[in-house]
């Protein structure tokens, strides 16, 4: 069986590894999947907000300079200067949010990896992971953040009423 772990670092470690172990079995596997809202509008935030440096620019491989716009606009895909922060960043999330339950996956004797994956909609997002991994079953957390959150419906209330796969919901309270 194929279990998808969706966290945002959140998820109690120990909880979410052994309910994933438990559902994946001994042949199974678990996918342990992070979805960081668009880094890229933090990067044109931030330019509309201080704008960009005079003369900063990027080196590129090919010893191709590319100069950075001194009128903020948004960050094209390809520009290398920017890809490259969001690919760190990216990169800084996967670890963060996905090593401790892989590492305790892994532990236990279960074939686990991690992704991450950028979006602007992080429901819509786990809910295609979900359908291109072809998980069998979802753990999810919810972290229960007060009244405005059970109105609005959180990430995992959202995923257990839309996904068509059995989905197991972590309630965890958040200190």
């Amino acid at each position: 069986m194929h279990v998808v772990i969706a966290t945002d670092g959140k998820l109690d470690v120990e909880t979410a590894s052994t309910f994933a172990a438990s559902l994946s079995g001994p042949d199974g596997r678990v996918t342990v999947l992070t979805v960081v809202e668009v880094p890229r509008a933090f990067l044109h935030d931030m330019r509309g907000q201080w704008g960009a440096m005079d003369g900063a620019g990027v080196f590129s491989d090919d010893e191709l300079f590319v100069d950075t716009p001194a009128v903020p606009q948004e960050a094209p895909r390809g520009w290398p200067g920017d890809d490259a922060m969001i690919e760190r960043y990216l990169s800084d999330k996967l670890e963060q949010h996905t090593a401790p339950i892989v590492s305790a996956l892994r532990t236990a004797g279960v074939e686990a990896e991690a992704n991450v994956v950028e979006s602007e909609n992080v429901t819509n997002t786990i809910l295609e992971q979900i359908d291109a991994l072809g998980a069998d079953a979802v753990v999810i957390g919810s972290h229960g953040q007060g009244l405005f959150q059970g109105l609005l419906g959180s990430t995992g209330t959202k995923i257990v009423r839309r996904c068509s796969r059995p989905v197991l919901l972590i309630r965890s309270s958040t200190s």
